[in-house]
């Protein structure tokens, strides 16, 4: 139906923000189903997760994957996070054109001296906060939204400081009409955002190929296990894993720790190859000939 990102500096009022547009949505007469996707509901405490750029990194990793598993036809997903980097915000963007809703960015707009002086008053009650060093860092790299740009539009701007956050905000008021106005061919204020036919076959394509070679090359590692146990540990020669599949050769015991770090190569050369070349494979047939074609070569003697 919907994703709302929140954004706006750290201590700026966000969470407020997302609670009150959530509450506003509730209170229609025929309510959507929303969810506030919040970075405490994965335990992870702020200071640690804005401590360096891999550890931020991560973080984002972490929204983006809940995002996108959220997102559906059937319900407004409200994004309360610093979502401060234009470039993802654009990938989040990217999540709900792939789904085929609507999207708008919430912004609190708030002066830096307020953001530092909310957060003191959080340090002193013993609030959840951030350190001096984190708070500078991010208020210095927050890159703030501009409409102009389609991954930031529509845009509904909040001034906490100045106006506060209520249900009642004219910009809550405005996304709620936003988020949940009946659009028919005339409709020209609302934009549901349309998936690409490349970007809808690239997600169903690259999900697709990802399940079966992770099937495909474990069946397979499984397998040579097995076979070596059996053979109490010597070679594994002549090993069927399928018909019509090349047997595995395999001249000298491999342990399962090798076997592992060999089938995160392969899959790692093949996602890497199919952005120049072929694409990976689609079927379980295909992944298994691969990649045993794969372990003849590097710990055998072929077939």
């Amino acid at each position: 139906m919907a994703l709302v990102v929140i954004c706006g500096q750290p201590c700026s009022g966000k969470s407020k923000a997302a609670l009150c547009l959530a509450e506003a949505l509730k209170a229609l007469e025929n309510p959507p189903t929303v969810r506030i996707i919040v970075e405490t509901s994965f335990h992870l405490d702020r200071n640690q997760s804005y401590a360096d750029m891999t550890a931020e990194k991560n973080l984002r990793g972490v929204l983006r994957s809940e995002v996108d598993r959220s997102l559906s036809k059937d319900n407004i997903i409200i994004v309360d996070s610093l979502n401060s980097i234009k470039g993802y915000r654009y990938e989040l963007w990217c999540l709900a054109r792939a789904a085929g809703i609507r999207h708008c960015v919430l912004y609190c707009d708030v002066e830096d001296t307020h953001c530092r002086k909310w957060n003191e008053e959080r340090i002193e009650k013993e609030e959840p906060s951030y350190n001096g060093k984190i708070f500078e860092d991010l208020i210095r790299r927050f890159e703030k939204p501009d409409r102009r740009n389609r991954w930031d539009s529509p845009l509904f701007e909040l001034w906490p400081s100045k106006d506060g956050i209520e249900n009642s905000s004219a910009a809550i008021l405005d996304a709620v009409s936003y988020l949940t106005k009946k659009v028919d061919s005339k409709t020209r204020d609302v934009k549901v955002l349309q998936p690409t036919i490349a970007t809808q076959s690239a997600r169903f394509s690259e999900a697709n190929s990802l399940y079966e070679m992770d099937r495909a090359t474990q069946e397979v590692t499984n397998a040579i296990v097995e076979a070596q146990s059996l053979a109490m540990g010597g070679s594994v020669n002549g090993l069927s894993v399928g018909e019509g599949l090349p047997t595995i050769n395999i001249t000298k015991s491999v342990g399962l720790p090798e076997l592992r770090r060999l089938r995160r190569t392969f899959i790692k050369l093949t996602g890497q190859s199919s952005l120049s070349g072929p694409p990976p494979p689609s079927d379980a047939q295909s992944a298994k000939r691969m990649f045993v074609d794969y372990l003849n070569r590097e710990l055998g003697t072929g077939n």
